[in-house]
């Protein structure tokens, strides 16, 4: 009888990659990294264990809203008292701090729970292209975009 393989804590190997947002659309970005964090990219994924990979956006800056998303979308935020409501428009808040943009969309695309809290942990965002994590070898990750996949549609 065959079993569902399941992996453990102490077989899991993280590794860390670099994904550039400039002139991407903020929802395929997020999804790709979701995907990451979460390890579906993995053979080995087990959806009880955090067995994703450690993932930097770059460029967060430059990063696209399609549509009028950046007039029409808002950002809510309560403080827990009667009347503590603020929103702020997406175009405002992608200007000031980029970061949080993709923060958020990363985060609502996760579990909400504390494995998704683990997840969100391997989580770099930063404004432009300068990043601490040299010494860590991110590698390039490759979308996917316009490449041939072998025993796919497109072979």
């Amino acid at each position: 009888m065959r079993t569902t393989y399941m992996a453990k804590p102490s077989e899991i190997k993280r590794s860390w990659f670099i994904i550039d947002a400039a002139g991407r659309p903020l929802g395929r970005v997020a999804t790709e990294v979701a995907r990451i964090l979460r390890g579906k990219h993995k053979p080995e994924f087990t959806p009880h264990l955090d067995v994703g990979d450690h993932v930097i956006i770059i460029n967060a800056e430059k990063v696209l809203l399609t549509g009028r998303k950046a007039e029409q979308k808002y950002y809510y935020r309560h403080s827990g008292y009667p009347g503590g409501l603020k929103k702020v428009v997406y175009g405002e808040l992608l200007e000031k701090k980029p970061e949080k943009v993709l923060y958020l969309a990363v985060k609502g695309m996760l579990p909400h729970n504390r494995l998704g809290r683990a997840m969100l942990k391997k989580l770099r965002v930063y404004r432009n292209e300068q990043h601490a994590h040299q010494a860590q070898n991110p590698q390039p990750w490759n979308s996917g975009e316009g490449q041939l996949i072998k025993g796919g549609a497109n072979s």
